[in-house]
């Protein structure tokens, strides 16, 4: 078997070698990443950073209820609570760091009535839940 000829074009035209294009797209799609986890940390940091103004309300005709409710401390979210309140309660509090998660949870002691629970964060719309009857749970969660 003989072996082809040469094309002519060969000799005046050496085959180039290819580049390859995938670890340029890789460092692409990484630096994008790297750039995105940046970008989210410091999104993060700045709305722990600022003080915002928390509101709880519970109103209604219960005599008496229980209340638990989420406050912040150096970024970390602690519940504490009040027993045996009257209607109508507020706190209001301003912190920094606050993470979401809170939690404000009313519940109607045994003289029943009802009982509607409230929390403002900043300018974000009111949560709102609300309770009937002895033992009852209102429960405003989400923010």
């Amino acid at each position: 078997m003989s072996e082809p000829f040469p094309h002519p074009d060969d000799a005046a035209h050496p085959r180039r070698r290819r580049r390859r294009r995938w670890p340029w797209v890789l460092l692409g799609v990484v630096l994008l990443l790297a750039g995105g986890c940046a970008a989210l940390v410091i999104g993060i940091a700045h709305e722990t950073d600022k003080t915002v103004k928390v509101v709880y309300e519970v109103t209604g005709d219960a005599k008496t209820v229980n209340i638990a409710y989420s406050t912040w401390r150096d970024g970390s979210l602690v519940t504490e609570s009040a027993s045996s309140q009257a209607l109508p309660w507020r706190k209001e509090l301003s912190t920094k760091g606050f993470v979401k998660g809170g939690l404000l949870a009313v519940t109607i002691g045994g003289g029943g009535g009802s009982a509607t629970c409230e929390v403002t964060v900043g300018d974000d719309a009111p949560r709102t839940a609300r309770a009937t009857g002895a033992d009852a749970t209102a429960t405003c969660t989400g923010f």
